[in-house]
């Protein structure tokens, strides 16, 4: 019986071992472990694209793309987080030498336009925009497109591309936002005010559409506060701006109306209301 056992344990790690296969060799092993880590790190480097501080997402891929030289994809996310670290000059450098490499796409000369137009580099935004084919339709490209449309006073061109990244978003209160501007511009102050309004509907936090839906009305001398849901603070801010607003109007008795409203309304000291009512009121004494 003793023999019959020893007899069946080694059958049975003779089979093991065909199971597995031939060992493998140094060579493949770390071709495994490579991609297992390739893996890992493709993970990785889409939780640091998403973290909450971008400057952490800097560091990691800084550090990423300098051990690997060769590697676009670390690159490309090196030059995503620094557009969101707010360092756009350093993103267009990098995202230029994305779009020279071979596996490039047209994407990422989208994000190098928006880059330079970050910058300031209107010009060699359009130049990059230009160079994307027709085909390719993403909604950043055409908001980039509106935005530059818009820097050129080709109003037509802008609505037309504003149009299109309506379409090919499901958040479409930035674009609304930036169209409302792009029409308080032109002094089309009722057509702004509806694209402000329509962009609260679809988020009635965002301050900065609140804040040009009061320069709007403003504008046509309706010194109401729109109805939208605000905070205290916000009411107060609001309060402040439409009061400037109807100052730059003429209307200085109203506006210093709006200002005393909106240093009362705060919860705390408002001091740029404050500041402002006063050098008001100093002027009419002197």
């Amino acid at each position: 019986m003793r023999h019959i056992g020893i007899a069946t344990l080694c059958l049975g790690g003779a089979l093991l071992l065909s199971a597995c296969g031939p060992v493998d060799s140094e060579a493949e092993v770390e071709r495994r472990l490579k991609s297992v880590n390739v893996i890992d790190e493709t993970n990785m480097n889409d939780v640091m694209l998403a973290a909450a501080d971008p400057n952490d997402a800097v560091n990691y891929f800084r550090r990423a793309a300098a051990d690997n030289p060769t590697r676009t994809d670390l690159k490309r996310g090196l030059g995503l987080s620094l557009i969101r670290a707010n360092h756009p000059l350093e993103a267009a450098t990098v995202m230029s030498q994305v779009v020279a490499a071979e596996d490039a796409t047209n994407e990422d000369r989208v994000t190098l336009a928006d880059a330079l137009i970050r910058a300031g580099e209107w010009e060699k935004a359009e130049t990059e925009l230009d160079k994307i084919p027709p085909t390719y339709e993403s909604f950043s490209r055409y908001r980039l497109e509106a935005m530059v449309a818009d820097s050129k006073k080709e109003w037509k061109k802008a609505d037309s591309f504003y149009e299109i990244a309506l379409g090919l978003t499901t958040k479409p209160s930035g674009v609304l936002n930036n169209w409302g501007y792009s029409k308080l511009s032109r002094g089309q102050y009722k057509e702004a005010e509806r694209l402000f309004s329509e962009a609260l509907t679809y988020d009635s936090g965002m301050f900065t559409a609140k804040n040009n839906l009061v320069l709007a009305r403003g504008a046509q001398r309706n010194y109401e506060l729109p109805v939208v849901p605000m905070t205290q603070v916000e009411r107060a801010q609001l309060l402040h701006t439409m009061g400037l607003t109807a100052i730059k109007q003429g209307d200085v008795e109203i506006g210093k109306g709006l200002l005393r409203d909106a240093v009362e309304t705060h919860p705390q000291h408002f001091e740029a209301a404050a500041r402002s009512l006063a050098a008001l009121e100093a002027n009419v004494a002197n």
